[in-house]
């Protein structure tokens, strides 16, 4: 039975694994798959090094082998907060405006990949499949194909892969997508992302793409597919139904007093996610509605992230300022309707929050899926739901036809929609969440590990790959 090895920017806390509602949905996945195929999840420990070495920490909790390396401090500076942070993510996620071309970032961008290549390698056995994560490792088949391995490979972009007019901006672009199609499989969140990704092969490299997703490249045959992830959901209804969560739930609508309406927000601190765009379109509805506003209280929960970028540090300030305007001019003694927390809670507390809210408001800019979308419907009681409101440009949108789905770009249409959801009748708000929970429970995050993982494997189709059939060509990656 082939092992499964996992590699990552980062790997998830091992002490964590096993403990309900400690961990995000996406390490509970890996972690079963992990101890289900005696694998190994590698990757970057999240600290740092004067001189790297190379050196593998190795440890096994709750039965997941864990591999890290830790790196230099111009690695993280240069490859995560630079190439990946200032460079990839915001060109992927469409705003080509914040996008950093920096040499240096590209060279350490390559390094780094270089050296999880080098340090990985000792960990493959013959029969082992390599199952690479998102946009910080996109070259990494490529260089382990250089170095001899031959074991199959897949590639799983987390975030949107951006329209080739936008992707051409990226200098030596085409060596990066080359990089690429040294995996055996590609997948993406949304059939939106795969078809961008097959546009630009086809439209800037002219290579011939099957019906199917096949991409024939030098005497080799890549898959890409389009796999929607999910929440684990047995595990966030679970999550959903503890002590911590009922406390949650009961100490939030005790703190709203009276019958007053909760809107919710869970997001990470990212221009990515429309934060500042919600927060005006929350008060196009104040001022619009004045006869429901004193009624209504938005809680935004946006932990911060990546404070060392710029662009974020920016943001944060531009939110507490919009929060404070907001609040200044529509507040009273005895009610304010902007709650800002910076800070992040336990996933089971989440699950209460989510519960106690009337209206799940998700209006990402651009995003790769969006789980909170996902753990909104999973957390509402099928009696009497709250509604979703939910951009159209996220990646979960697709799946979630019967949300209220909103150009987050509008105030005026997110106010109309904050309005449409408060007056829901009961019947139709039980109607669209049954339809919700029905996507929700049945494309999980157990259901998408289990279909990549054999698409990997060649379950059900030919098995396309020549690894191992035929000697690697070495490309050179050049990001800058």
């Amino acid at each position: 039975m082939s092992r499964l090895i996992v590699v990552s920017n980062r790997v998830s806390v091992p002490q964590a694994m096993g403990a309900a509602g400690a961990q995000g949905g996406l390490a509970v996945a890996l972690g079963a798959a992990l101890r289900e195929n005696r694998g190994i999840w590698f990757g970057w420990s999240g600290k740092e090094t004067d001189s790297f070495t190379g050196h593998l920490d190795m440890q096994r909790n709750f039965g997941v082998t864990t591999a890290t390396i830790d790196l230099e401090p111009q690695d993280v500076d240069e490859y995560y907060n630079g190439y990946a942070n200032r460079t990839l993510w915001p060109l992927f996620h469409y705003r080509i405006d914040l996008t950093e071309y920096d040499r240096s970032f590209g060279e350490s961008y390559v390094r780094v990949n270089q050296r999880f290549a080098e340090s990985v390698i000792p960990l493959i056995e013959p029969e082992d499949l390599v199952w690479v994560h998102d946009y910080h490792l996109l070259p990494l088949g490529s260089m382990l194909r250089e170095k001899g391995v031959t074991n199959r490979i897949g590639l799983f972009l987390h975030i949107p892969w951006p329209p080739t007019r936008l992707f051409v901006s990226l200098p030596n672009h085409e060596q990066l997508v080359a990089s690429m199609l040294h995996y055996d499989l590609i997948g993406f969140q949304t059939e939106e992302w795969l078809d961008s990704f097959i546009h630009y092969i086809k439209k800037e490299m002219g290579l011939k793409v099957a019906k199917d997703g096949t991409i024939e490249y030098q005497s080799r045959r890549i898959v890409a597919r389009a796999f929607p992830i999910g929440i684990d959901y047995d595990e966030f209804l679970e999550a959903s139904r503890s002590a911590d969560a009922i406390g949650a739930y009961d100490r939030l609508k005790n703190s709203l007093g009276g019958n007053r309406k909760m809107l919710i927000g869970v997001d990470r601190l990212d221009y990515s996610k429309g934060l500042g765009e919600r927060f005006d379109s929350f008060d196009r509805f104040l001022t619009d509605n004045p006869d429901m506003a004193k009624d209504v209280v938005l809680l935004q929960i946006a932990p911060p992230s990546r404070g060392d970028v710029s662009s974020y540090q920016l943001i944060r300030h531009d939110l507490e300022r919009k929060a404070g305007h907001i609040n200044g001019a529509h507040a009273d003694v005895a009610w304010v309707p902007i709650r800002y927390v910076n800070r992040g809670y336990p996933r089971s507390e989440l699950a209460g929050f989510y519960r106690a809210a009337d209206i799940g408001l998700v209006t990402p800019l651009r995003d790769g899926m969006n789980l909170v979308a996902k753990e909104y419907v999973a957390a509402q009681d099928e009696e009497d739901p709250g509604v979703l409101i939910l951009s159209r440009f996220a990646g979960a949108a697709p799946q979630m036809q019967d949300a209220v789905l909103v150009n987050p770009h509008s105030p005026e249409e997110v106010s109309d929609a904050i309005k449409q959801a408060l007056a829901m009748p009961l019947e139709e708000r039980r109607r669209r969440h049954q339809a919700l929970l029905a996507s929700v429970r049945d494309e999980d995050v157990v259901r998408w590990r289990e279909h990549f993982v054999e698409a990997l494997q060649g379950k059900g189709a030919d098995d396309h790959s020549t690894a191992g059939n035929a000697s690697p060509q070495k490309v050179p990656v050049k990001t800058q």
